[in-house]
């Protein structure tokens, strides 16, 4: 087994990789334990033909075992005979009732990995072939469907701009624990690895010993099955991609998607066209049993209900035929901001406490008069739905409510909106339209406001 070739063969796969270019970092996930131990030497091989990269060891202690300091010091040692460059990160994992440990633990330690690289940097794992059956077991335990089966890729996209790679995941753990005795790789023995309250452990010390007893390429066959699994949903994803568009819309700049459109797909598809765009705004896919609640509310429920659906990180709403995803957050009520100088205003613009800024113009004859020296200048952020107004393209005035409706502004959103006032008085729903009473006449200056 020649591990740098191994490697050669996955930095070979990275699709856009120029090494014409300015030279990318590798950083490699470095527990100390028997798979990472082989790997870092088989990295140190890998440096001396390819000088043109950067390298890097991480270990990441987290501080659970009595051992971790005595690890982080063998890492330094092992690698300081590998003439790499190693780095300890300590992290904290948080341990909380209800909250895995397990998950905890791969999570801060990714943020550390992540901590260490930039764009385009490779982090390279030393998951193995035994590694891979166990993520497909878990995955089957899970309910998973293709995209959970496929597990993990020899090659993939990482944290959008960076890259992921597994050397070894072809590799048997009987290879890699026969190659580190043949080269007398001196490594770590984490304890926590034999404790079975973790199902990755009760897996590898109950479970998989038995089925290679009775079937001693499992291993293998599964991955198998995992890389077909990951053909399909590479298909799925590419017409996804094709689908997906055709059934959202831009509101402002939210992605919301259209009811009438979704509902034209069958049902198959409407659960996959949702989880494509739950995945595409950056939240956690529901459950099968939640994409069917999900589907038959926002598809099935009178025209009048109140839909509002929560799960972990995303509350889902519907309105006016579209299904809004919004984050699951605790918002307070944006204050009203008092306007000292519209010059200061027209110079620097304000922040109005959305994430987002209003700026401001002057032109001859556009916009609303300048307010008048007993006049206070407000920003505000919720009138009475009762309030008459009346926009600059109309004859007859109207409620706030009603043209909120009109203009088809979601209810969760009005509050949000920001409101130019004189001495409370509405002048401006900005963005959406300025009152008739305060518009400037043709030769007077005027002031134009938008939020960005």
């Amino acid at each position: 087994m020649d591990i740098a070739e191994l490697i050669q063969h996955c930095i070979d796969e990275l699709p856009s990789i120029d090494l014409s270019q300015k030279p990318r970092k590798i950083v490699l996930a470095y527990s100390g334990g028997v798979d990472s131990e082989i790997l870092a030497q088989g990295l140190s091989l890998f440096a001396k033909q390819q000088p043109q990269f950067e390298y890097q060891l991480v270990h990441v202690h987290h501080g659970l075992s009595d051992n971790a300091d005595d690890w982080a010091k063998h890492c330094q040692a092992q690698a300081a005979l590998y003439k790499l460059p190693c780095t300890v990160a300590r992290v904290e994992v948080t341990i909380a009732p209800r909250v895995s440990i397990e998950a905890q633990a791969r999570s801060v330690r990714y943020q550390a990995l992540l901590a260490q690289m930039e764009a385009a940097d490779i982090l390279m794992t030393a998951h193995h072939q035994d590694d891979q059956l166990e993520t497909i077991l878990l995955a089957l335990k899970r309910g998973l469907g293709p995209k959970g089966l496929s597990a993990m890729g020899k090659v993939q996209s990482f944290d959008k701009n960076k890259w992921l790679i597994r050397p070894l995941l072809d590799i048997s753990k009987s290879e890699v624990e026969a190659y580190a005795m043949k080269h007398q790789i001196s490594h770590i023995q984490d304890e926590s690895n034999f404790d079975e309250k973790y199902d990755r452990n009760f897996l590898r010390q109950s479970i998989i010993p038995s089925l290679k007893q009775r079937w001693s390429a499992i291993a293998a066959t599964a991955s198998r099955s995992a890389e077909l699994c990951a053909m399909q949903q590479s298909v799925v994803d590419e017409e996804m991609a094709a689908r997906l568009p055709s059934i959202q819309r831009l509101e402002g700049e939210e992605s919301v998607i259209e009811l009438a459109a979704l509902a034209e797909h069958s049902k198959a598809w409407q659960a996959l066209l949702l989880r494509g765009q739950m995945d595409q705004l950056g939240f956690a896919p529901p459950s099968k049993v939640q994409a069917e609640e999900i589907l038959s509310q926002l598809l099935d429920a009178k025209a009048d209900a109140n839909i509002e659906i929560k799960l972990a990180d995303v509350v889902i709403k519907r309105y006016k035929g579209a299904g809004y995803f919004l984050a699951l957050t605790k918002e307070a009520p944006l204050n009203n901001i008092t306007v000292l100088s519209i010059n200061e205003l027209v110079a620097q613009g304000i922040s109005c406490g959305t994430g987002k800024r209003l700026q401001a113009d002057l032109f001859i004859g556009v916009g609303v008069r300048l307010p008048r020296e007993d006049e206070k200048v407000t920003i505000e952020f919720s009138l009475p739905g009762s309030t008459r107004c009346q926009p600059h393209n109309r004859n007859k005035g109207r409620e706030l409510k009603k043209l909120w409706q009109e203009f088809a502004v979601p209810p969760w959103v009005r509050a949000k909106v920001p409101l130019l006032c004189y001495n409370g008085k509405l002048v401006s729903a900005i963005g959406y339209w300025n009152e008739k009473a305060y518009l400037c006449s043709e030769n007077e200056t005027g002031l134009t406001l938008k939020s960005s």
